[in-house]
């Protein structure tokens, strides 16, 4: 029996029902063939993990659009539909779990994100390889043990809002002794990851940082803890930090996914503190969101140039295989949230490169908090690539 246990939907049917909102094959559903939703089924559970005291692994952390509860769903369409693999690139990577859940000694893991706050969790968790991890357990130690009472570049901006003071003046210190303690690019990225980390955890905001919440309740201590890293797997790994519609020209691999922005929200708008905190260049900051200059980090995946960005990606595409992860936002209250590229735009882009099916499950997300998301449902769309 197949693992995706699924009842066919007619899209050309199921699209013009209200819970999406808009007519999926609109002026051109002439000239197209009807292609159906593989609506999943199954029960998924959330994938198997270990806490380990004084250690986190890499979905220990808030992410708007976080694949974790999504990996075994994933993971069954790629065994299902595209067989054994050794290379599954993750171009649109953000925390990087689900090239995390492919991760492998015999399969080529390739990561890609433009922030450098994803960047080097990235390459701790998929790309380190020499890294001393006793010794790194022991730097750890030390950044845990500093006090520090006097106010710093971070604590001046974030201190009392985003954070305690306590926490603020702590998390600044420790980003600057950093600077002086690593003795590797390994072990100074996986220091750092160890930071953001722990800086989320005790985070006065509901997982993002467009805003601060009203009451500073989040008072709990900055603790770092020590990366799980699985220097084994990582031996053919390989981690960018590109805009994606330049990297895709230089790789080729079995498997690319793809979970590209859905809507105008910037990721470097709702992460700009963590981005400021490792880039460490102590820029000035503005408004109440106290944010930094982002403009050389905006995605064109959230303006209106999106659906033409997808279309150069996927024809300068060198794989067998593509999965797209989109969701059914919609036309919602909040403009902001409304999806950039519509399903089937999707599809007619795929559809030139070869055989496309739709496979959809129920999920709730993480989202900024101020959309309703009732009905939402999380689409993958897989191409077999013609040869």
């Amino acid at each position: 029996m197949s693992q995706l246990q699924n009842k066919h939907t007619n899209l050309s049917t199921a699209i013009q029902a209200p819970l999406f909102g808009f007519d999926f094959f609109g002026k051109e559903r002439a000239n197209e063939a009807t292609l159906e939703v593989s609506k999943i089924e199954k029960v998924y559970f959330y994938p198997k993990t270990q806490n380990i005291e004084g250690k986190f692994q890499i979905q220990n952390r808030r992410y708007l659009g976080n694949k974790f509860k999504l990996i075994n769903f994933i993971k069954d369409i790629v065994n299902e539909k595209c067989g054994e693999i050794t290379s599954f690139c993750d171009i649109f990577a953000g925390t990087g779990v689900v090239g995390e859940g492919f991760n492998d000694k015999n399969i080529k893991v390739i990561s890609n994100d433009i922030l450098l706050s994803n960047y080097l969790p990235l390459k701790t968790f998929l790309d380190a390889k020499n890294v001393n991890i006793d010794g790194l357990k022991k730097k750890i130690n030390l950044l845990n043990s500093i006090k520090s009472n006097d106010d710093n570049y971070f604590s001046k901006y974030y201190g009392g809002t985003y954070f305690t003071i306590e926490n603020a003046k702590k998390i600044g210190a420790i980003r600057e002794k950093i600077e002086s303690i690593a003795e590797s690019d390994e072990e100074k990225f996986a220091l750092i990851t160890s930071l953001i980390y722990a800086a989320d955890k005790v985070a006065n905001t509901v997982g993002h940082y467009d805003a601060y919440r009203k009451n500073l309740d989040s008072i709990n201590p900055l603790e770092l803890l020590a990366p799980t890293i699985n220097l084994e797997n990582n031996t053919n790994n390989e981690v960018y930090r590109e805009d994606a519609n330049t990297l895709i020209r230089k790789i080729k691999c079995d498997v690319l996914y793809m979970d590209p922005p859905y809507n105008s929200r910037q990721y470097c708008d709702s992460y700009h503190l963590l981005e400021n905190l490792v880039e460490w260049g102590k820029p000035e900051v503005f408004g109440k969101a106290k944010k930094m200059d982002r403009t050389h980090l905006k995605s064109q995946y959230c303006l209106k140039s999106a659906k033409k960005a997808f279309e150069d990606l996927i024809e300068n595409a060198n794989c067998k295989h593509i999965l797209v992860s989109y969701n059914n936002t919609g036309e919602k209250k909040d403009g902001r949230s409304n999806s950039r590229i519509k399903d089937s735009e999707i599809v007619n882009i795929l559809k030139k490169k070869g055989e496309v099916e739709v496979f959809e499950r129920d999920y709730r997300a993480f989202s900024t908090g101020r959309s309703e998301t009732d009905g939402h449902t999380e689409r993958v769309f897989y191409c077999k690539v013609n040869n």
